[in-house]
């Protein structure tokens, strides 16, 4: 699977993430502070990253800032992609279930390196539901993308 990852810090965790990655075969495609001359601003670099997988470059995501939240912010402006900011695996799980969420957002300040393997596993474990009411939601939020884009 090809997974664009951005972060705007080269903190630890980032870098873990990256080899992580890797170890689990799947191709990274680096933004921000994990790409040599990038802007490492959170803004653009977690945009970027959403783009990749918006414009189908990308299967799936993972951006990062210190908090998570304004990755998340950021990969969410982006059409198509439905960003969640997990701090658990239960969450990262749920994410992927309920919501088929194709990004994910993590915090750097509060990330370790069992509980991103953790995440990591719960992630790509993870399927989209196919209960009704489940793709109803998701189908209502491609909507929205679609409505926002209109405008």
């Amino acid at each position: 699977m090809r997974i664009a990852v951005s972060s705007d810090l080269d903190e630890p965790v980032a870098r873990l993430l990256v080899e992580e990655l890797r170890r689990r075969g799947h191709e990274v495609l680096p933004h921000g502070a994990l790409r040599p001359g990038a802007d490492p601003q959170w803004a653009p670099c977690s945009e970027q990253a959403a783009r990749d997988v918006a414009d189908g470059r990308a299967d799936q995501a993972v951006v990062c800032c210190w908090t998570g939240t304004g990755a998340s912010i950021a990969a969410n402006k982006v059409p198509g992609v439905r960003a969640a900011l997990c701090a658990d695996a239960y969450t990262a799980d749920g994410a992927r279930r309920w919501n088929d969420a194709n990004v994910l957002a993590l915090s750097l300040r509060l990330t370790s390196g069992p509980l991103l393997t953790e995440i990591l596993d719960a992630w790509f474990a993870g399927t989209p539901s196919e209960d009704p009411e489940d793709r109803g939601n998701v189908t209502h939020v491609e909507r929205l993308d679609r409505s926002r884009a209109a405008h």
